[in-house]
């Protein structure tokens, strides 16, 4: 029987530090000859993670535990979660989760069938309430993340995701003296520079915010 740990971070920004270090604590802690961590710095929508892969396929054998800190480290898609996790099972492979106390029992020791059987079905109903809880907080997340951008495309702000800002303020201030000097309007102006209505105007905003003074100099 070998015993492995894996531990995953979403990006490689993040450290890694903190889930092997409790892995390790708690097989120090328990007496068990921890193996090998394998680590991924991957997002967690999917299993298409390299060291994951190897731990899986060329590494675990049946009667070996696999330990990981909390269950969203395995991942966060509800139904290929459930899916590793029976395929785990599978391979006779015993999954511990630290967070989840009922995974952390030896149910194969038991001698009560009835109890065992009980206890398995808690387990069950806790992974599966886990796996649940993981993607949730994944798809609260993305929904934080479509909103900010959406608000950064209502203010011009685009850089951050590719794509470019329709003329730098800068640009848009030069071209506006035009129309502050009355030598043309800002409905010709900005099909001269094709912007859209939206656009045109926040721009505008911004470069009467900038220059006040020049508020009353055009309409």
């Amino acid at each position: 029987m070998q015993i492995y740990g894996y531990h995953r971070t979403s990006t490689k920004e993040q450290h890694l530090d903190r889930g092997i270090q409790e892995i390790e604590r708690y097989c120090n802690e328990h007496e068990m000859a921890l193996t090998n961590i394998f680590t991924d710095q991957e997002t967690g929508k999917n299993f298409n993670r390299p060291r994951y892969t190897v731990l899986v396929e060329d590494v675990l054998r049946p009667g070996d535990i696999l330990i990981v800190t909390e269950l969203d480290r395995l991942g966060r898609n509800k139904y290929d979660t459930m899916q590793q996790i029976q395929r785990i099972k599978n391979m006779g492979v015993r999954l511990m989760v630290l967070e989840l106390p009922t995974t952390l029992m030896d149910l194969s020791v038991m001698d009560n069938a009835m109890a065992r059987m009980m206890l398995e079905t808690i387990n069950n109903m806790m992974l599966e309430l886990y796996a649940s809880m993981a993607q949730a907080e994944l798809e609260k997340k993305e929904k934080r993340q479509r909103e900010g951008i959406e608000a950064k495309k209502l203010r011009g702000e685009w850089d951050d995701y590719g794509r470019p800002s329709v003329m730098k303020q800068e640009t848009f201030d030069e071209n506006f003296q035009s129309v502050v000097s009355g030598e043309t309007t800002p409905t010709q102006l900005r099909k001269n520079l094709g912007m859209t209505h939206s656009t045109f105007y926040r721009y505008r905003k911004t470069f009467y915010e900038k220059y006040p003074e020049l508020s009353n100099s055009a309409n």
